[in-house]
């Protein structure tokens, strides 16, 4: 096992100032197959003093050579690959072939939209006398959540690079490795000393002093709405930048006129994959009380056929979920929806029928559930779906939008204009009709307690710039 007990800081792997260690568990095996350092605040302040040292001359980089370091970085990502997929699945659980058909592949495809956006980006215009600049925004903290690692960090690193900004990364303590790896095919790209930092550690110590650093100039955060609001806090008495992308509770609206069985069925798969750990999943499915009956035994069915195992086994659907405080958390949530009155119709509490050991959960299905439960109210980050009936569109709506959180909206519909129309009421950032998939090249961010800003694509890519006008610039 190679040395994971560095930080990555100016260009050099680094032992902490302080000795201290976390083991990283593997969450199939609850064991431990690697272990990491937890910085302190002088790693911190090391890592930002190397950021800030390197912004002047990164930042003035043309165009032109920030598109070869991304398309250097490309390559050796590339051929680690296979090394990052593994990774990912050990420390987190994801399926091996979920790690390679999308937890590894978002992190390339955030790399390649990038170049794509900066290659033909409008940094300066002018508007009569005056030239209107975009630059970058300086040095930049990066706190990173565990469910969608390698997507998570470099949906920030990317357009962060791309900019012309440098950076301190703190990685989840849980699922760290990915960002070690990150951290070594940087150095291999030749991304000069002090652009890219790496320093381990929890939230209280390491994410809070980097929250708070009078030298970091923006904080781009991921994670739970309850750790976002901390950050906005150490990072508001030195008014620096703070975009956020936390929790969700997202609607899945099934319309009447829906494939019943195609959109509950696909409704349910949504839940499952990645274990139910991602912020976006849609986690509360809205279907017409006349077919509620009938939703519940689709979905019954459809979780039945999940097959829960060894994230390294073939034919498994999904793996366990990461941690064990993961886990005991959606128990007690399972538990919850029992004791609230939710129809139990699969699933429930416990590990799935063989497994003694590794965090394993069995797929959940709730129904006759009601929008005041705390299954439907609390972000459960599980493979727990909960379904509510509805009587009509309008109310179908309001209980839709009625939650704190705004990130992803569902809906589907046997008319493309009628699920466009649903659509434009959601209070949401993203709404996906009739099961379409991702885009690397939209807006990803929510409304509400769900966050502020946004990543992916070109939106996320202005994160990172700053705007100035130069007033006189053109004679008159």
């Amino acid at each position: 096992m190679k040395d994971t007990t560095k930080f990555y800081i100016n260009g050099q792997w680094v032992d902490p100032a302080t000795p201290k260690t976390c083991d990283v568990i593997n969450p199939a095996t609850e064991e431990a197959f690697a272990t990491i350092s937890m910085g302190s605040a002088a790693d911190v302040n090391k890592a930002v003093a190397a950021a800030k040292a390197a912004f002047p001359a990164f930042s003035r980089t043309t165009r032109e050579e920030r598109m070869a370091l991304l398309q250097k970085i490309m390559g050796v990502y590339q051929a680690r690959y296979d090394e990052i997929a593994e990774t990912i699945s050990k420390e987190m659980g994801a399926p091996i072939w979920l790690s390679k058909a999308a937890q590894a592949a978002t992190g390339l495809g955030h790399f390649a939209k990038t170049l794509e956006i900066l290659k033909d980006y409008t940094f300066e215009e002018d508007r009569g006398q005056t030239r209107i600049v975009r630059e970058p925004v300086g040095v930049c903290g990066f706190i990173t959540p565990w469910n969608w690692p390698i997507n998570q960090i470099v949906c920030k690193v990317a357009p962060a690079l791309a900019a012309g900004c440098t950076m301190v990364l703190k990685p989840s303590e849980v699922a760290p490795l990915n960002a070690h790896l990150l951290a070594e095919i940087m150095d291999e790209a030749g991304v000069p000393a002090g652009v890219f930092n790496l320093v381990d550690g929890d939230g209280i110590e390491v994410g809070a002093t980097l929250s708070a650093h009078p030298d970091v100039d923006m904080m781009s955060f991921t994670g739970s709405t309850r750790a976002g609001i901390e950050v906005a806090k150490a990072a508001a008495p030195t008014v620096k930048r703070v975009a956020q992308e936390l929790g969700g509770k997202s609607a899945n609206i099934i319309l009447e006129d829906a494939d019943l069985q195609s959109a509950v069925a696909g409704g349910v798969m949504g839940v499952m994959n990645n274990s139910g750990q991602s912020c976006n999943a849609p986690t509360r499915m809205l279907v017409p009380a006349a077919k509620h009956d009938e939703a519940l035994k689709i979905a019954a069915a459809t979780a039945e056929k999940v097959t829960v195992g060894d994230p390294f086994a073939e034919g498994v659907k999904i793996g366990p979920v990461v941690s064990e405080v993961q886990f005991n958390k959606i128990q007690d949530l399972i538990q919850k929806g029992i004791d609230e009155g939710a129809t139990l119709v699969a699933g429930g509490t416990g590990r799935p029928e063989g497994f003694n050991k590794g965090y394993f959960v069995r797929p959940t299905i709730f129904g006759g559930v009601t929008n005041d439960m705390t299954i439907a109210r609390e972000e459960i980050f599980g493979p727990v779906l909960t379904i509510l009936p509805y009587k009509d569109e309008a109310e179908a709506v309001s209980i839709a939008n009625d939650t704190v959180y705004g990130l992803s909206g569902y809906v589907s519909s046997g008319s493309i204009e009628h699920a466009r129309d649903v659509a434009s009421q959601l209070r949401t950032g993203n709404v996906h009709l009739n099961g379409a998939g991702p885009d690397f090249g939209a807006p990803f961010g929510g409304y509400k307690q769900s966050g502020n800003g946004r990543e992916w694509g070109e939106f996320g890519f202005e994160e990172f710039l700053e705007v100035k006008a130069v007033l006189g610039y053109s004679a008159a």
